[in-house]
């Protein structure tokens, strides 16, 4: 960390989150490893405050960068959350991402995005990796955003078989207790792989 600009290294990594999905879904471990590094060798926290704000700036225009991109909305999404999953304060996820990975959720969870099976497989995949943890943070915002889950899967038509099935999972999904029965998971992804 001492031997580079940790601000740029911070925008490289935001920018390519947001043009790679596979990135975006790594970006996250990338990130924690250049915090703990700084915070080991200089006790510092510039990369940190760099990418948070970054991610800010990029949380706030979220609805243009949706208008613009689906792919680039998704990936910002995926960074959000993979960014919530790996930095940690004192073992515990920062308590200022738990409303903005929220905001993106509720947002993947209204009935224009439901119709696009983009947005919809990476509100379950995100809700995979981060649903346990989110919900301990916040039980009350999670139980809405899966009553709104459950009011697409039941009352929206335009849901594609895909979507509809995708919804149906995460919801089996979180009833579970976060994870899925072993005849549950042979139904989902067997009916997905035919």
């Amino acid at each position: 960390p001492g031997s580079v600009d940790l601000e740029k290294v911070s925008n490289v990594i935001v920018d390519q989150s947001l043009k790679d999905q596979i990135f975006s879904r790594e970006a996250g471990r990338i990130c924690y490893t250049i915090v703990q590094a700084e915070a080991k060798q200089t006790n510092g926290n510039v990369f940190r405050r760099n990418l948070l704000n970054r991610l800010q700036q990029e949380f706030k225009a979220r609805e243009e960068t949706r208008k613009r991109s689906t792919q680039e909305w998704v990936c910002l999404v995926s960074f959000i959350c993979n960014i919530f999953d790996y930095l940690k304060v004192n073992n515990m996820p920062m308590m200022a991402l738990v409303h903005p990975v929220y905001d993106c959720l509720f947002r993947l969870a209204q009935s224009d995005a439901l119709k696009n099976e983009e947005e919809v497989d990476c509100l379950v995949l995100q809700l995979h990796r981060i649903g346990d943890q989110l919900e301990k943070m916040n039980m009350q915002l999670m139980d809405e955003l899966f009553n709104l889950l459950r009011d697409g899967f039941l009352l929206q038509e335009d849901l594609s078989s895909m979507g509809r099935l995708l919804l149906l999972e995460i919801l089996e999904f979180r009833a579970g207790g976060w994870t899925l029965s072993e005849t549950a998971q042979k139904y989902y992804y067997s009916e997905v792989t035919d």
